[in-house]
């Protein structure tokens, strides 16, 4: 009961829509009639500039990681299925009709929250970073950079974790379908990169 609980927590917790938050309290802004429209970091600082992006971006992945530090005190299942809730409330937030973003920084919450609370071991998190800068240095695309951060992430998980333990089982699904969560999100992403259309990132 109590991590059914947690999980209704989580996704209320990723459901708070900070970039619209931020975007109509400080720019009387709602970022989502411009940009690519979606409720994160990129698009907040693509929008508002680099200050709003990175405050959203921060806001984002520290409300995975209370949610997921509430979870904790439960079990460590409850831990990585209310960070998944809080992440999939990002993408689908009740508080804006379900339109959200698309799973980056939430991700990165994922991964710190499965870092301290599941493994305290931070190489879980370290290292589908690296990934995600080695591939955005390469090609420019923050898109691009979070899918295969995200499938990184899952691979290392996997074969850190691979038994025929349950809570290892468990934790293994729940990063998977944090992934597959990550690549639906970027579907259009993936099409336009096929399509040469996609967004390079400016500065690198």
């Amino acid at each position: 009961m109590m991590t059914v609980l947690c999980i209704i927590l989580g996704y209320l917790l990723g459901s708070i829509p900070f970039a619209l938050v931020i975007g109509k309290l400080f720019y009387k802004t709602d970022i989502r009639q411009y940009g690519s429209g979606n409720l994160g970091g990129t698009n907040a600082g693509r929008v508002l500039g680099k200050k709003a992006g990175i405050s959203v971006i921060v806001l984002d992945v520290l409300k995975v990681v209370l949610a997921a530090g509430l979870a904790s005190l439960v079990s460590e299942p409850a831990a990585i299925w209310t960070s998944l809730a809080c992440c999939i409330g990002h993408c689908y937030p009740i508080f804006a009709h379900f339109k959200g973003g698309k799973a980056v920084t939430t991700m990165f919450g994922f991964l710190i929250s499965t870092s301290i609370f599941i493994f305290q071991e931070f190489s879980y998190f370290l290292v589908p970073l690296f990934m995600f800068l080695i591939i955005l240095y390469l090609f420019k695309y923050v898109s691009l950079g979070s899918i295969c951060a995200s499938v990184c992430s899952s691979l290392y998980i996997t074969a850190q974790l691979l038994s025929l333990d349950v809570n290892s089982l468990f934790i293994i699904l729940a990063s998977w379908l944090m992934t597959l969560l990550v690549i639906y999100r970027h579907s259009a992403n993936i099409k336009r990169i096929q399509e040469g259309t996609e967004n390079k990132v400016s500065w690198l």
